[in-house]
């Protein structure tokens, strides 16, 4: 089990990672006994340090909500990770070449806060409440540790992926700006492609049925964390309904989300 000198020694090394683009080693070998806890302890304090470094926090991302990527990591629950200020791209923006290790791009409804939600007990209903509106986003994924030790052929487990930011790294919104109350979420869709070729199509009910359940979910987990919660202003990616697509040197990639407006990013 990692004890506190090992969480910040797994914090510094994530960070380091991020910074050479040179990943680390998995965490889940390196501490064989880590468990959520663990991973969510790791996270905040590179979280932390992030915040240290003269980064703002301006919202949180959801993970791990559709039915195929649990059964994937052997999981039935969400995860979440912390939006910072400067993974925040225009749309239509190109991402320097060095700026990540191994981008993915995935698509989500993005939820601006209009008030703040705090846990326990919140619901779908107290959700759509505190939303402002609602907009189409493309979420960069990366990842600072290896998907696969290269000697054991050990693969990432969840609390990799948890430690890791939940593999955040990149924001991008536009199209168009919709209230909770005025669409059907879960028939909110895209047509993601790359290089205009389509690579995947989803909808909305692919983030837990609902993609406001997630940001019920979140309110509530901070809640048992003794976090704060979701603040008024912050933006929460609730969940993908695609699976993850690479993001090459070269490639273009568009979320078109039909009447809602599409959103962009180029790769150099």
């Amino acid at each position: 089990m990692p004890d506190k000198k090992d969480i910040q020694a797994a914090a510094l090394m994530l960070d380091e990672a991020e910074r050479t683009r040179v990943q680390t080693g998995l965490l889940s070998l390196k501490y064989p006994g880590i468990d959520m806890d663990d991973a969510y302890a790791i996270q905040g304090a590179w979280v932390n340090k992030k915040i240290a470094d003269g980064r703002k926090v301006i919202g949180w991302k959801i993970g791990l909500t559709s039915k195929a990527m649990q059964y994937a990591l052997n999981i039935n629950i969400p995860d979440s990770g912390v939006l910072f200020d400067d993974m925040v791209f225009e749309d239509g923006a190109t991402v320097p070449k060095d700026r990540f290790i191994q981008p993915r791009i995935e698509a989500e409804i993005a939820f601006v806060m209009k008030t703040p939600l705090r846990g326990p007990n919140v619901t779908v209903f107290d959700v759509l409440n505190a939303t402002d509106y609602v907009t189409p986003a493309l979420e960069i994924l990366d990842t600072r540790i290896l998907r696969i030790d290269p000697e054991t052929k050990k693969t990432r487990t969840v609390f990799d992926t948890i430690s890791d930011n939940a593999a955040n790294a990149g924001i991008v919104t536009g199209g168009r700006a919709v209230r909770p109350d005025d669409i059907d979420m879960r028939w909110m869709g895209a047509i993601v492609s790359r290089n205009a070729e389509v690579e995947e199509t989803g909808l909305g009910a692919g983030v837990l049925n609902q993609p406001a359940r997630g940001i019920a979910w979140l309110a509530n987990r901070l809640a048992q964390y003794g976090d704060e919660g979701i603040e008024a202003g912050q933006i929460v990616l609730a969940g993908s309904f695609i699976r993850p697509i690479e993001a090459r040197h070269g490639d273009t990639i568009v979320g078109d989300f039909g009447p809602y407006g599409s959103v962009s990013l180029y790769f150099e």
